[in-house]
């Protein structure tokens, strides 16, 4: 099947076909590194994750750009005289990266700075006022240097939000006494006497730096070409920002992005998160409260076009379902026959023979279940995906509780291929080996002390002292199962419908 993707520029769903089917690109806005990330900034890369993993995956290789905007009128407004501009660039980018990496988001082929592709945005400049659609402010007036877009000569402009110029709000983003049309936009800003001379480059129009639009339309072209395959980012970003890029883009002579792809923003008690209303949530702080899988799960389990809404509800849902997922493999892990994780199957296994457990996209096959992949394919459907990845830990459950070694080991092989397309498999290194699982081994140690010693008890029949043993268990919210290798323990929020306590009560 083919993939879809919602064009926010055609405004409906449209077949994906990549310039070169053999290397999909892709261009995201980046963050304005002014301040540290908070989780809509979280949310928005791990859209783009998912989709780079998903054409991956159908198309075997993604060439994937974010930039990092480091030169901006929120960056040297941030900067103190103890810390200059740049260097908090450097350290809020910084800190993205670390948030990014967190929870697992792939880091891009190419993650180019403003600040070295200022040449490029330059040639870009010039083109633009070669065509006649662009010009200098006057001489002699507070906006000399700047130069500025001119939207009534480009009868295209608005073609992506689908707005009438005359009904679009001034370009608040220089001096508008420089301007003709006051919904110009500004390409160059020249140099001002309240700015650092470290923000300034020298220019054909004198000392001074880049407007924000022409940034992205520059960096694109250098590390993708003139014509690229998508173009994506925030919804907020569709004006002025996106709009603008495809406009001086698109009038300088380059086909620019075939598709326009954004996804939702998240939202606090309905209202969008943002810095300027003082209802984010730091990124920093949900990593420090949450394990970053939860986080991941929480933020992608919506689909990626709407928005999400954060509660600690979300959160509580999330933790659950990973649970459930996790809890399923480790079973697995610790059947009798240690089959392993590798695509091979064991020997000894019939490949006709009548599986013990639903079909549910079949539990012989070495692809993913076909539900999973339309769900994907269809403009990345990743809660219908979900839903499918957890029928397969439910019926990988039963085939365990039924007996069926071999049907639950590709049950979870299914499992693990799925998750692993989200970036979502528990038994992956990039969760096993956080500091959360040396958490989960401190607390392995004193669980498996507590059994000993209610093992001890039963072998001495002294059940008031088991019972003891396993009400405090209990009452730490760990579940327990007694199987004929022993007793293995699970939080009890990882309910998979068969990791409950077997005996009711240690007493006979």
């Amino acid at each position: 099947m083919t993939v879809q993707l919602y064009d926010s520029k055609a405004q409906a769903l449209r077949d994906f076909v990549p310039l070169d089917p053999s290397n999909v690109t892709i261009y995201v806005c980046g963050p304005t590194v002014q301040s540290g990330p908070h989780i809509g900034h979280l949310r928005g890369a791990l859209s783009f994750d998912i989709l780079r993993r998903w054409l991956a995956h159908r198309h075997g290789r993604v060439t994937f750009v974010r930039n990092v905007t480091d030169i901006d009128d929120k960056v040297l407004a941030n900067a103190s005289d103890g810390e200059p501009w740049w260097a908090l660039a450097y350290r809020m980018e910084l800190e993205f990266t670390r948030a990014y990496t967190a929870i697992g988001i792939l880091p891009p082929t190419y993650e180019p700075r403003a600040t070295a592709s200022i040449p490029q945005m330059q040639e870009l400049i010039e083109r633009l006022i070669e065509a006649g659609h662009a010009y200098s402010a006057k001489e002699g007036t507070d906006a000399a240097g700047d130069v500025y877009f001119d939207v009534r000569s480009w009868p295209s402009y608005g073609d992506l939000t689908r707005q009438s110029l005359d009904a679009m709000e001034p370009a608040a983003d220089a001096d508008p006494r420089g301007k003709r049309d006051p919904r110009d936009f500004a390409l160059w800003k020249g140099a001002k006497a309240d700015e650092p001379s470290s923000a300034t480059w020298d220019s054909p129009w004198g000392p001074g730096r880049p407007g924000w639009h022409i940034e992205c339309s520059a960096m694109s072209r250098r590390y993708l070409g003139a014509e690229f395959d998508i173009h994506g980012g925030g919804l907020d970003l569709r004006f002025p920002h996106h709009e603008n890029e495809l406009a001086q883009s698109t009038a300088a002579g380059d086909p620019f992005a075939r598709y326009w792809v954004h996804n939702g923003l998240v939202t606090v008690s309905g209202q969008k998160m943002s810095k300027s209303l003082f209802n984010f949530v730091l990124a920093a702080d949900a990593l420090e409260e949450f394990d970053p899988l939860v986080i991941r799960y929480a933020l992608l389990a919506a689909h990626y076009r709407s928005s999400l809404d954060i509660s600690q509800r979300g959160f509580d849902e999330a933790r659950a379902a990973v649970d459930r997922i996790r809890t399923f493999l480790e079973r697995v892990q610790r059947m009798p026959s240690p089959f392993g994780w590798s695509a091979e199957r064991p020997e000894g296994f019939d490949r006709d023979a009548e599986p013990a457990v639903p079909e549910a996209g079949g539990p012989w096959s070495d692809e993913i279940p076909e539900a999973f992949a339309a769900a994907m394919d269809d403009d990345l459907g990743v809660p219908q995906a979900l839903a499918v990845v957890h029928e397969a830990v439910r019926a990988g459950n039963s085939a365990l509780d039924a007996g069926d070694d071999a049907g639950a080991w590709e049950w979870a092989l299914q499992v693990r291929k799925m998750t692993g397309i989200l970036g979502i498999d528990p038994l992956d290194e990039q969760w096993t080996s956080t500091d959360a699982s040396a958490e989960a081994s401190a607390l392995d140690v004193l669980v498996q002390t507590m059994l000993a010693q209610r093992a001890h008890a039963r072998a001495a029949k002294d059940w008031a002292a088991a019972d003891r043993i396993r009400d405090a268990i209990a009452a730490a919210g760990i579940a327990l199962e007694d199987g004929p290798d022993g007793t293995h323990w699970s939080l009890a929020g990882a309910d998979s419908g068969a990791m409950v306590a077997r005996d009711n009560s240690d007493s006979r």
